[in-house]
């Protein structure tokens, strides 16, 4: 079975997502460079094999990963694909950036900078602008990017009124005019999807490392608001940033929420590969597959940064496990007695 194939709906939009989706910060060259002949293999890889889901944006790679997606999709029919890109950032030309470093966490050789406008006329902006670096006139979802306190600390304040006074009124003019589906945020914190949900209606939050394997915290309050308000959660980072796909066992230092793990969180890691070891169950395959046992959760979007991980994540999106497992993990107190447990036999 490929369980690839199962879609659910985002929302109440008319659109339905591959419950493993793509997510493209890799093809911007995150933290290490990726050829464009590597991107152009992984995505071919990633549509052959079943993705339908993409998700990227302006600041991956100062919209070469935007490029790269564009270029992958192009050829295709549109009801073949879902595409996801942000807003909140705008690229501005740097002469003097020097593409050789690391720049924001991207090795690209795109000669931008992005300065946050979360206004009416940035985020308008913004969607044309990566129409044009898409080379697509259709646009699926736009996600508002890293708004909130995560990002902007001091700063949260200015930029959550800029949004709230005019910005969502750009989303909402898009959405109705039928230039985009669905309109969401993508941020790594739960509190701002809970302040956002006051201005208007939203479809969707990207999610990233807030529920997990890990983490189980939305469970008590955020989802069943999410359910309430009709909006699905698309889930990304469902490895942590690393600690879920690498275990704790090797000699590398395991990284949760991009920085170097706690010792609690190593503790607790050690304590579920024990009980994946008992079942011979692949820990990436469960982290991967534990997120969709929630019903609010529409899709699971790992970053894949070449063809053969886009062969390794959907082989551990399919590997059987167990029921028995799951239990386990509950009773063993490693996992929130309220958790909604994958089904068995690596269906979801």
């Amino acid at each position: 079975m490929n369980n690839i194939d199962d879609k659910r709906q985002l929302g109440k939009t008319s659109l339905y997502l591959s419950t493993l989706g793509f997510g493209a910060a890799s093809m911007g060259n995150l933290y290490q460079p990726v050829s464009d002949k590597e991107a152009k293999s992984t995505l071919d890889k990633a549509i052959k094999l079943g993705m339908t889901l993409f998700d990227t944006s302006p600041r991956y790679g100062a919209g070469l990963s935007e490029r790269r997606i564009g270029d992958a999709l192009r050829p295709l029919a549109h009801d073949q694909y879902v595409l996801s890109t942000k807003v909140g950032r705008l690229l501005k030309p740097d002469a003097k950036a020097d593409i050789s470093q690391l720049r924001h966490g991207f090795i690209t050789p795109m000669p931008f900078d992005a300065h946050y406008d979360y206004s009416y006329t940035g985020i308008m902006r913004s969607f044309e602008d990566s129409q044009q670096r898409l080379g697509l006139a259709e646009i699926d979802v736009l996600l508002v990017h890293d708004l909130g306190a995560y990002t902007h600390g001091d700063s949260d304040k200015r930029y959550f009124d800029q949004f709230e006074i005019d910005g969502y009124k750009a989303l909402d003019e898009l959405r109705k005019h039928g230039h985009i589906k669905a309109v969401g945020l993508g941020v790594n914190e739960i509190e701002i999807c809970e302040r956002v949900m006051n201005i208007g209606q939203f479809d969707c939050f990207l999610l990233a490392g807030r529920y997990s394997l890990l983490e189980q915290a939305p469970l008590q309050q955020f989802f069943p608001q999410c359910e309430a308000h009709g909006a699905s959660i698309i889930l990304g980072g469902p490895y942590n940033s690393g600690i879920l796909a690498t275990g704790v066992k090797g000699n590398n230092t395991p990284y949760y929420d991009y920085e170097p793990a706690p010792q609690h969180i190593i503790n607790k890691v050690a304590k579920i590969e024990a009980v994946c070891h008992q079942y011979q169950v692949t820990l990436a395959a469960a982290a991967l597959q534990f997120p969709l046992g929630h019903s609010v959760v529409a899709s699971v979007i790992p970053g894949l940064g070449s063809a053969k991980r886009v062969e390794q994540t959907i082989a551990l999106f399919n590997e059987v496990i167990p029921a028995e497992f799951w239990q386990t993990l509950k009773d063993e107190n490693l996992l929130d007695k309220d958790a909604p447990l994958p089904s068995s036999a690596g269906t979801v």
